[in-house]
């Protein structure tokens, strides 16, 4: 039976700039269930970066409680967090972030070496193999496309085995063909069992998940269950394309349990 992986209870991130109180998040509560795809969107301003920030343990919220996979993170120390990011968190960006000086395979095993594995070379051309790119395992950043410097990304991200994905525009610097394939992996692996969230402004991208959280002044305003009547709905409102259907999940090895940091 699949449990809470996500808890927040009155969430808030308010910011003092002068005289003025920035409430960038506004007392919001969420739960995510193991093994849910669902997406974050809404327009400039409107909290989603900073609700993934925080849900990300990249930041601290002003008050309420965060409580991911039954520990109450929102109350531990820098570097209690630390230990969870690598532990049970994947991130991917827009900008890729990867190290141009070294090849890919070396990208995808730094989140190993923070946890102190000594052997990384086989997990790393794994995760390249699961976003089919161990052909490149040699090659630079600058020697890679747009698209497979997103799938090294991806790689990275994976190599610990995280229960989560965090994702932060994983298609905005990509054409569409190409943005295509990288959700096609995201859907691939969320199959595998791996907890995806998905933050974008993109309307098209969004309703790829199967749950859609709409964010607006701070506050979560719509959280609904994405189906054939809601694309048609958001993406008449939003003028936008229709979205691409997600493919048939391709066969993958479950992901395991992420082994405890020594």
């Amino acid at each position: 039976m699949k449990r809470p992986l996500i808890q927040i209870k009155k969430l808030t991130k308010h910011y003092v700039m002068g005289d003025t109180t920035v409430r960038a998040l506004d007392g919001v509560d969420l739960t995510v269930m193991e093994g849910e795809f669902l997406s974050i969107t809404g327009a400039s301003g409107s909290g989603k970066s900073t609700l993934m920030h925080l849900l990300g343990c990249l930041d601290r919220p002003t008050s309420g409680e965060y409580w991911l996979d039954g520990q109450l993170v929102s109350a531990m120390t820098d570097r209690q967090l630390a230990v969870i990011r690598n532990q049970k968190i994947g991130f991917v960006f827009q900008t890729f972030n990867l190290i141009q000086r070294t090849s890919a395979a070396d990208n995808v095993a730094v989140p190993l070496f923070y946890a102190r594995k000594n052997w990384t070379g086989g997990p790393a051309l794994k995760a390249l193999e699961r976003v089919g790119l161990a052909h490149r395992a040699t090659h630079k950043p600058s020697e890679l496309s747009g698209g497979e410097r997103q799938r090294v990304a991806i790689a990275r991200a994976i190599v610990n085995e995280p229960k989560i994905i965090l994702a932060d525009e994983p298609t905005g610097n990509l054409d569409s063909r190409t943005g295509k394939q990288i959700m096609q992996i995201f859907h691939d692996l969320n199959h595998a069992g791996v907890t995806v969230i998905l933050v974008t402004h993109e309307m098209s991208v969004a309703l790829q998940a199967r749950r859609v959280i709409r964010m607006r002044d701070g506050l979560m305003y719509e959280d609904r269950t994405v189906d054939q009547s809601l694309r048609e709905e958001l993406l008449t409102e939003g003028g936008a394309a229709p979205p691409v259907e997600e493919a048939a999940p391709r066969a993958r090895p479950p992901m395991a349990r992420p082994a405890n940091v020594s």
